[in-house]
């Protein structure tokens, strides 16, 4: 047994003999003066009654103020132990602490839902599950330019909500603008490309266009900004010195992408005629 635990219960014997001592001093304090009050006639019956709460009341802080005096040391090690109790915690749960208030973040900011489709730290795919722990994910792939599901589920925990940005493709929309790049040599005939390219998204878009272009003015409304026009638009790049790429941009149905997708890119590979 380490040497300092008698010195331990003796100090705190003594503590609780002056505690005692303390509590015996206020009640007989207490008794004497509401006796004198209770004993005085030049008071009234309300102001005796006054000054025997007041009374009371002063001997309970009294009493308070004196076992703080005296168990100060006690108090002071019981503080210091749990302070380090405490940061023992904290550093054992950091993981589940974050992850919990990831959680409170998804829902407080109405983040993402089951259903949607989102990216974060390089996993992309449709919202399966989500609870206080992690988010579990069906995979669209493979890479960041197919929207096929592979069969994979991911799991990520929601702390990454805090060290990653979050990327939603689909938020909360019909309709959506997505982007489409075809690389061409550079001795290419690229304005050709451009023309068989912008014509098949014509072709492959037209039967939703006015809806698209309804929903882009309901969210110009809705969010007081200017909402980018449906109409499919070609953009040129420049990614090295002999290549070419053209940026196709275009509506689609926010769960027909890939099919759309896949219809300009079989028009515009078909020869032409």
């Amino acid at each position: 047994m380490p040497a300092w635990i008698p010195h331990m219960d003796s100090s705190i014997a003594i503590d609780g003999l002056k505690s005692l001592l303390l509590l015996l001093a206020v009640l007989i304090a207490r008794t004497l003066i509401v006796r004198s009050i209770s004993k005085n006639p030049a008071l009234t019956m309300e102001a005796k009654r006054r000054w025997v709460v007041s009374v009371r009341n002063t001997m309970v802080f009294v009493f308070l103020v004196g076992l703080v005096v005296i168990w100060a040391h006690e108090l002071q090690a019981l503080a210091v132990s749990l302070v380090a109790l405490a940061a023992a915690l904290v550093l054992a749960t950091k993981e589940l602490i974050l992850c919990w208030s990831g959680a409170a973040l998804r829902v407080g900011g109405k983040v993402y839902s089951v259903g949607d489709r989102i990216q974060i730290a390089g996993h992309r795919g449709v919202v399966l599950d989500h609870d206080i722990f992690a988010t579990k994910l069906l995979e669209i792939g493979p890479g960041q330019y197919s929207h096929l599901y592979t069969g994979r589920v991911t799991v990520f925990p929601n702390s990454m909500l805090f060290t990653n940005a979050l990327i939603k493709e689909n938020p909360g929309q019909e309709y959506g603008l997505y982007t489409l790049t075809v690389p061409l040599k550079a001795d290419a005939d690229w304005r050709e490309a451009e023309r068989r390219l912008l014509d098949a998204a014509k072709i492959e878009c037209a039967s939703f266009m006015e809806e698209a272009g309804r929903q882009m003015k309901r969210l110009e409304q809705t969010n007081l900004l200017e909402a980018p026009s449906p109409e499919p638009r070609v953009t040129i790049q420049l990614p090295e010195p002999d290549r070419i790429q053209l940026v196709l941009r275009f509506p689609a149905p926010d769960r027909g992408r890939s099919r759309v997708e896949q219809a300009i890119l079989r028009r515009f590979l078909e020869p032409s005629r």
